[in-house]
């Protein structure tokens, strides 16, 4: 008699190629009874959930990273080809493998499905999607499936209640008659020839299983007609990001101005509360107003992501991937390079963890390399701090503000820095290398779902907080020790941090920085600035004695004290500078070792340096000195 899984224990793994609404009939099986972080030795995304089904059972349900095949060529599939094999050390086996199919376009999860069964363990196939199918005309025949590949099929709507009856059901049904144990695993890594096999099977069971109508679908072709177009598609791709960015900038703003509100009161509130001294400091000035001005910025990222997961949702994320392969192609970069730098935009932490679905690693080091040269959000605070100071409110042609111009040369001189430092990095290190052919699936369009939304967004935010908790409070703890100690001497006119291990440090690097018109004072907000690059604004106003640290009481100072050639040189700085620890360690964790850490590190730090020195010395001799 066969042995059988204890249902009370038991845990499904969800797995399934890109785009097969996996995540979806995740959220629909687990809602939000949900947690996410990484793999052991891995930032690669793990989502597990609690679900309960209609018959009162409790599941343990996983979320696996999507893939074509257990040949794990990224380290997205590596960690799917593990946990489904059960080597992934200290990742319980799973009981039941619920591999997820696109019911109108099941040829890849069909071979996904064949190498699946090789392992030996239960395999519940869930054709997903089936009422898009149903209404194109599709029909399908899950009992010859269930036949040909010897697994139960069921068909489900993730997005609609009513559509995941029949998989609760089958899932009861399997709990309450027992999950055979699995068996030895007969798997081993295919071969082209296998895998050219596999899909030969895989192409014979649609041909048996699926009928398409005489006249398919054609409105998914009429809109790629005019989006793949390689002029009309690159012109709404550009129209897309633009509404996206004035997005960011303009709808987060009343959000970061209450936040930030709430964290003055907070501010304010403990200074009347705690006495002051060393104990009030470090509240306000560490703990509060530094991970507050992390905060702050999470209405702009949940924006971003809010247009990321719209497209995606729709369909349209591989469009634009595709786009802008032959572009960033002739500059080094893999099309799939695409979306990691798009995230980047809003902070390259997510931006180079998203790296990791590119499955060359060539192609991964190289979009790793040039994600931090993206303007994040981060810089935007020194970037409007800087223009607002030194750049003219006015209007250029009638029609565009100055120092709206200047802050889009910013960014695209970001984006140019990117591609040029992609092609360098391509001739030197991996010259005799070509890049392989991009190949992906254009899923259908259909409509985003606001409940798979509100649970991504919901996912996003807590692993920024959780973040913001952990690593940047730690940093800002570190830069309060560096800002207030030693403490001033009796008497001392000066504020405290000029005696400060942080103005000892800006004082003996102020050598260094004095060719490209940085200051000691300068030299001093650069070293907060390290944690992130937003705490510089904070650090200069306490350089300078500004109470309070508003904006405009720091720009005016600025103003009076800077050049315009300084203020020029410290723009140029923030463009290529590494000013992020957080993401320099992401990038040592992703890679693998600190090598390509150190890389990242001195090609900024010098590109930094060379468009300051240039940037300085040429407002110098035009009489900005």
């Amino acid at each position: 008699m066969e042995d059988l899984i204890d249902v009370a224990a038991a845990r499904f793994a969800l797995v399934g190629v890109p785009n097969c609404g996996k995540t979806a009939l995740f959220n629909a099986l687990t809602g939000s009874r949900q947690k996410v972080g990484n793999y052991s030795g891995v930032t690669v995304e793990r989502k597990i959930g609690i679900a309960r089904t209609p018959g009162g059972r409790k599941v343990d349900v996983v979320d696996l990273p999507g893939t074509y095949s257990l040949r794990a060529r990224s380290p997205d599939e590596e960690v799917t080809r593990d946990v489904v094999m059960g080597r992934r050390e200290g990742e319980p086996v799973p009981d039941l493998l619920i591999a997820v199919a696109d019911a109108t376009n099941m040829r890849s999860a069909l071979r996904l499905v064949l190498e699946l069964k090789a392992v030996g363990r239960p395999i519940l196939l869930v054709l997903n999607m089936i009422d898009i199918a149903r209404w194109r005309g599709i029909e399908i025949d899950t009992d010859v499936l269930e036949q040909g590949l010897g697994v139960a099929v069921v068909t489900a709507t993730a997005v609609r209640k009513a559509g995941m009856e029949a998989l609760w059901a089958r899932i009861d049904a399997m709990l309450d008659a027992g999950i055979a144990l699995p068996q030895p695993s007969q798997w081993k890594d295919p071969t082209a020839g296998d895998l050219r096999a596999a899909q030969r099977e895989a192409d014979r069971l649609v041909a048996l299983a699926v009928r398409h109508p005489a006249k398919p679908d054609t409105v998914t072709t009429r809109i790629d007609a005019v989006l793949l177009h390689p002029v009309a598609g690159l012109v709404v791709l550009l129209a897309l990001l633009f509404i996206m960015f004035q997005a960011v900038f303009t709808w987060a703003q009343p959000a970061m101005d209450l936040i930030s509100a709430g964290f003055d009161w907070a501010g304010a509130m403990t200074r009347e509360v705690v006495p002051a001294g060393l104990l009030q400091s470090f509240v306000v000035d560490g703990v509060i107003s530094g991970v507050g001005s992390v905060i702050v910025f999470l209405p702009q990222i949940l924006i971003l992501f809010l247009f990321i997961l719209l497209l995606e949702d729709l369909g349209y994320m591989a469009r634009a991937a595709f786009l802008m392969d032959r572009i960033m192609g002739g500059a080094g970069l893999h099309g799939r390079a695409f979306i990691p730098l798009l995230s980047s935009f809003a902070c390259a932490i997510p931006g180079i963890m998203a790296a990791r679905v590119i499955d060359n690693r060539r192609d991964r080091l190289t979009t790793i390399l040039v994600a931090p040269l993206m303007t994040c959000s981060a810089r935007i605070p020194v970037y409007t701090l800087i223009i607002g100071a030194f750049i003219p409110a006015r209007t250029v042609g009638g029609v565009f503000s100055l120092q709206g111009l200047v802050m889009f040369g910013l960014y695209f001189a970001g984006i140019v820095a990117a591609l040029g430092v992609s092609f360098v990095a391509k001739f030197l290190f991996w010259r005799k290398d070509p890049t392989p052919p991009f190949m992906l699936d254009l899923p259908d369009y259909k409509m985003p779902r606001l409940n798979s939304i509100a649970i991504g967004l919901m996912t996003r935010a807590k692993v920024f907080l959780n973040r913001a908790g952990t690593t940047i409070f730690s940093m800002m703890v570190v830069i309060w020790v560096l800002a207030t100690f030693p403490r001033p001497p009796a008497g001392a006119t000066e504020p405290g941090i000029f005696y400060s291990f942080a103005a000892m440090i800006g004082k003996l690097i102020e050598p260094l920085l004095a060719p490209i018109g940085f200051n000691w004072q300068i030299s001093i907000a650069l070293v907060p600035g390290m944690a992130a690059r937003e705490v510089a604004v904070a650090a200069l106003g306490t350089v300078y004695a500004i109470q309070g640290g508003n904006d405009e009481a720091i720009g005016q100072v600025l103003a009076h004290q800077w050049s315009l050639a300084t203020a020029l040189s410290l723009l140029a700085w923030y463009i290529f500078a590494p000013q992020c620890a957080s993401t320099l360690a992401v990038i040592k964790r992703e890679t693998g070792g600190a090598k390509w850490m150190w890389v990242t590190f001195f090609y900024m730090l010098a590109l930094a340096y060379v468009a300051s020195f240039a940037t300085y010395q040429i407002a110098v001799l035009l009489g900005a000195g």
